[in-house]
């Protein structure tokens, strides 16, 4: 490991990339309301998931796949590592895989719209066609929802 100008560990890699620096800075604030342990299992999730983004970035999905598990060992409710990992995982076509991770993003944050944008595609890829419309709706109806919230919130 490197350390970047602002004494922010970075990988080699990552150490090139001025966006990844200010990711990494980003990732290490102490966020308010977390206790240190919290804090210490996030900053090892984000860790391996930023080695993950790497490895996407070179087309390497297999190696993607390890960091993004790796990460959500360490932070199971991570779901940027989440639908990372189920979008790696439907790259190398293990597409039941990538469903029980974009279900487990579903359950983890109900109003992920992502998640349900995910399955739906992911249906689609094994011609589950009622179930990708029935993903594909759900996504729909929480976008509008959380666009009418914003609209609402704005007004107020």
């Amino acid at each position: 490991m490197e350390f970047n100008g602002r004494g922010v560990q970075v990988s080699p890699k990552s150490a090139s990339s001025p966006k990844r620096q200010t990711s990494a800075i980003i990732c290490k604030a102490i966020s308010p309301g977390i206790n240190m342990a919290e804090q210490t299992a996030r900053e090892k999730a984000e860790e391996h998931y930023y080695r993950a983004l790497d490895f996407v970035a070179d087309g390497e999905y297999q190696l993607a796949l390890a960091e993004y598990k790796k990460s959500i060992a360490a932070d199971p409710h991570f779901t940027d590592a989440l639908h990372g990992m189920a979008r790696a995982l439907q790259d190398l076509n293990q597409l039941d895989e990538a469903i029980a991770t974009a279900k487990r993003i579903a359950e983890i944050d109900p109003d992920d719209v992502l998640a349900h944008t995910s399955l739906s595609v992911l249906y689609q890829k094994k011609n589950m066609i009622a179930e990708a419309e029935d993903e594909g709706n759900k996504a729909r109806i929480l976008g509008w929802k959380q666009q009418l919230k914003k609209q609402s919130d704005g007004q107020g």
